[in-house]
């Protein structure tokens, strides 16, 4: 930043280096703009629930996604300027999915019919022993074989309590390595459902041409507008709970709504003069 004197830093999500960037700006005197601004959880287990706020409240601009984000901010009285603009995650599934399909080759490593997408990385998931063994044993014994992207620390975990052997005999789950975003986008469109604790998928889950119930196997989900359309379903981390939700949602994505969740918001032309 020192070197190249910007006028604007932008950062988006809730990630340790955005607030870390955002920091860092406004110490040197940078204005701050954030992209995904006034996602709440309010769960302060969750570490991104500390990186949001504190982003939130040192921005000068602030991009909110949808009309909840905006409402959290003005209740929150943040000090930087607030638009409302729509969904950039939902922008990227719609330019990326047709280059997807077009280059991707991943269906030639799923041997199931059909599956169900699950992905697991927050910390206050898989450092608990206990959490983790629930969704080992979840996706086991679930109805419908599970494709499982393994993420770097989740497979270090698995590693550490004894449980990646147990994964990897499972002849109900195909375990991938952590997989680059146009594979990623035709596992979504192939998908059953897709169970996660991931924050982003919810929002993707909801675009027309990948319109796929997400099991949220979290305590808490700072995308209440997904629950709110039907898309989205907080479920816990219990294994009888995630067992339940599959059987009950199977069959589930033909009656989701045909909208995607910020296709009803009217986005704000943004000057920042």
């Amino acid at each position: 930043m020192k070197k190249t004197s910007p006028s604007l830093v932008l950062v988006e999500g809730d990630t340790n280096g955005v607030l870390a960037t955002a920091l860092a700006a406004v110490k040197l005197g940078i204005l701050v703009g954030h992209v995904e601004a006034g996602l709440r959880s309010f769960d302060l287990r969750m570490p991104e629930e500390h990186n949001r706020r504190l982003t939130d409240h040192i921005s000068a601009y602030l991009f909110a996604p949808t009309t909840t984000a905006e409402n959290n901010l003005k209740k929150e009285n943040v000090w930087g300027r607030i638009y409302l603009t729509g969904n950039t995650v939902i922008d990227a599934v719609y330019q990326y999915l047709p280059i997807a399909e077009k280059k991707s080759k991943i269906m030639h490593n799923i041997p199931f019919e059909k599956f169900i997408l699950a992905t697991t990385h927050r910390a206050e998931n898989i450092d608990n022993f206990i959490v983790l063994k629930n969704f080992v044993e979840a996706f086991i014994e679930s109805p419908i074989p599970v494709v499982y992207p393994l993420h770097p620390r989740a497979k270090k975990r698995l590693r550490q309590y004894g449980l990646y052997s147990k994964v990897k005999k499972s002849k109900n789950i195909r375990i991938l390595q952590p997989l680059g975003y146009l594979d990623f986008l035709v596992l979504m469109k192939r998908c059953e459902m897709i169970v996660t604790d991931s924050g982003g998928i919810q929002e993707e889950a909801t675009a027309p041409c990948i319109r796929k119930p997400v099991l949220v196997i979290r305590l808490s989900t700072e995308r209440l507008e997904a629950v709110k359309a039907g898309f989205a379903e907080v479920i816990g981390v219990e294994k009888r709970e995630i067992l339940d939700a599959i059987k009950r949602n199977m069959g589930k994505a033909e009656k989701l709504p045909q909208h995607h969740l910020t296709e009803m918001e009217t986005p704000q032309k943004i000057s920042l003069k």
